[in-house]
């Protein structure tokens, strides 16, 4: 073993063998610590625990990202291609007129639902992400909606009818085609009746309504479609992240589209956000600077109290630097007990908070919580002002003379 680490031995065993000697004064140094790191972890979790929830919530439900454009217009493949392609936007495609987003989904007599709602979707649809499709919708190939589902009584893989309704030459017409069922969404994604389906289908729908021949709906009458361009009423659209719902609301509203959006809930999580970090970070601030306080003069006393003892070791051959070093292993020995303790403390306090807020309704998904980031940046912190209360007390400690623990002999 080299004299060097041999040195480090003797004086961390020298520190602690002083911090062991003097218990009494370094457990009410270690008390001060700790009556400041619990209540901290505590608050910040339940700060962490009550943001992170309210975010998880807005995140998991997809509907906090649709943007609805509520006035009708007149939009070619060239402006929603302007708009996928756009850095804001999660997902986008076309919409038909109101009057031919509808049609009548029947199983049998006693099973059908009139109007449902005929939703166009594709790749990446934010709303049929839970159901882990195998590829995205074609042809016959539908979604429904769990109370569509439920009032039909079809399950996956099932077939149904779907028809709409025109009148041509003032004659009534019905048009027909056989969906195949591919998925069901739940309700807690979307609530009413509706099917989801490839734009194609929602296309040929306003087609046939409009007076065109729709062969695959099994209506021989109307005029040739041809090489007509499509053009749509307005878009389903979702931002890609919180953030951007308000910039792409705000390029919409611009082209004097108008539009509605969650965005008063969204930013109501930034506000709860904000004002618990601003709590959150004034009463950790009075708290640190109070501990340091507490700390600083519990060290000081306690290097004026044995100012014989340390003179005794510079007699001995120990130099400003080991000193320093005496003097941070003792603060640090006493932070890293005091966030021990502090930390178990947290956990106690946590378990005690999580079962009082599960029994209520409206706070029971809330949890207070830290994460392992926080814990070590917690530990940093406990360590940092441990760093200065020690390098305070170092330049206290340089001031002592070897010669002052011969004075007294």
């Amino acid at each position: 073993m080299n004299p060097a680490t041999k040195r480090f031995r003797l004086l961390a065993s020298l520190a602690l063998k002083d911090l062991w000697h003097d218990r009494k004064v370094s457990m009410c140094i270690a008390a001060a610590l700790v009556a400041v790191i619990a209540p901290l972890l505590l608050l910040f979790g339940l700060k962490h625990g009550v943001v992170s929830q309210l975010q998880s919530e807005l995140l998991n439900d997809p509907r906090n990202l649709e943007i609805r454009m509520i006035s009708s217009g007149r939009y070619d493949a060239e402006w929603l291609e302007e708009l996928r392609n756009r850095a804001e936007v999660g997902f986008a495609i076309g919409m038909t007129r109101s009057l031919n987003t509808q049609a009548d989904l029947v199983l049998d007599r006693r099973h059908f639902v009139d109007n449902a709602e005929i939703i166009p979707t594709a790749e990446g649809d934010p709303l049929l992400a839970s159901l882990s499709l195998s590829q995205p919708l074609q042809g016959s190939a539908v979604v429904l909606s769990e109370s569509a589902a439920r009032r039909l009584n079809v399950g996956v893989d099932e077939e149904l009818s779907l028809f709409v309704s025109r009148r041509l030459d003032g004659r009534a017409e019905r048009g027909q085609q056989s969906v195949i069922v591919k998925g069901i969404l739940p309700a807690d994604v979307f609530p009413r009746p509706a099917a989801f389906v490839a734009l194609p289908l929602l296309i040929a729908l306003e087609d046939f309504r409009d007076g065109y021949r729709i062969d695959s709906l099994g209506v021989e009458t109307g005029e040739q479609r041809g090489d007509r361009e499509t053009h749509f009423s307005r878009a389903r659209l979702y931002a890609a992240d919180m953030d951007q719902v308000a910039k792409l609301e705000q390029w919409l509203n611009a082209q004097h589209i108008d539009t509605a959006s969650r965005l008063a809930e969204i930013e109501n999580v930034k506000a709860i956000n904000h004002v618990l970090g601003l709590v959150f970070g004034v009463i950790a601030s009075t708290a640190l600077v109070g501990c340091l306080a507490s700390m600083l003069g519990a060290f000081l006393a306690n290097i004026d109290r044995k100012r014989k003892d340390l003179a005794v070791l510079r007699l001995l051959g120990f130099d400003r630097p080991a000193i320093a070093g005496y003097i941070v292993l003792q603060a640090s020995t006493l932070t890293l007990a005091a966030y021990g303790v502090g930390l178990a403390l947290y956990g106690l306090g946590s378990q005690i908070f999580n079962q009082a807020l599960a029994m209520s309704t409206t706070t029971g998904s809330v949890v207070c919580r830290i994460t392992f980031v926080h814990g070590v940046m917690a530990l940093l912190l406990a360590l940092l002002v441990a760093l200065v209360v020690a390098l305070i007390g170092m330049l206290r400690a340089f001031s002592i003379e070897p010669a002052e623990s011969l004075r007294e002999l």
